[in-house]
């Protein structure tokens, strides 16, 4: 693993911003993986990949923050050589495009919604394995859980759902 890039929160200003979402249904299995971790639960999300909501969306928002097109276009369902890949491998690739563009993470805020299983004993354990992941400092990583109260898809427990926010910083050349 290379250095974190340890730029003192403030210090610079945010250049590029990017959002990003994703859903993915439950269906039975003996792990969920969220966030590049391993959760026991006894269903999994299903997925042309791994499934992992947490990274696709984190995806999602850092390409666009550079202006490049989406996980769909850049890691197609339609090509058998991402068939169960694994996200964080995924995720390692768009981390060297952004780097490559002259930027590195300022901040990343993301919500993951879900009615089951309960992800408060978990979050400090995304937040380290985002930080690894991204490069970065585990304070500039801010993951927060909800519930849908019973409401749509993810409220009635068929699925998972995530928002990801990230803030870009350009590095001196």
């Amino acid at each position: 693993m290379e250095p974190r890039l340890n730029i003192p929160v403030g210090s610079s200003p945010i250049h590029r911003v990017g959002l990003g979402t994703d859903l993915h249904r439950l269906e039975p299995g003996d792990r969920l993986r969220l966030g590049g971790i391993d959760i026991p639960f006894d269903r999994r999300l299903c997925g042309h990949s791994d499934g992992d909501v947490v990274i696709h969306a984190v995806i999602d928002a850092l390409l666009g923050a550079v202006g490049l097109p989406d996980i769909g276009e850049r890691f197609p369902d339609s090509d058998p050589k991402y068939r169960g890949a694994d996200s964080r491998t995924l995720l390692a690739q768009v981390v060297a495009e952004v780097e490559a563009s002259g930027h590195v993470l300022a901040n990343l805020d993301l919500v993951i919604e879900a009615e089951r299983p309960k992800l408060s004993p978990h979050k400090e354990r995304i937040r380290q394995s985002l930080a690894e992941l991204l490069k970065a400092s585990p304070d500039r990583i801010g993951v927060k859980a909800k519930s849908r109260e019973g409401v749509d898809a993810v409220g009635r427990g068929e699925a998972i759902a995530c928002t990801a926010v990230v803030g870009l910083t350009a590095t001196s050349r």
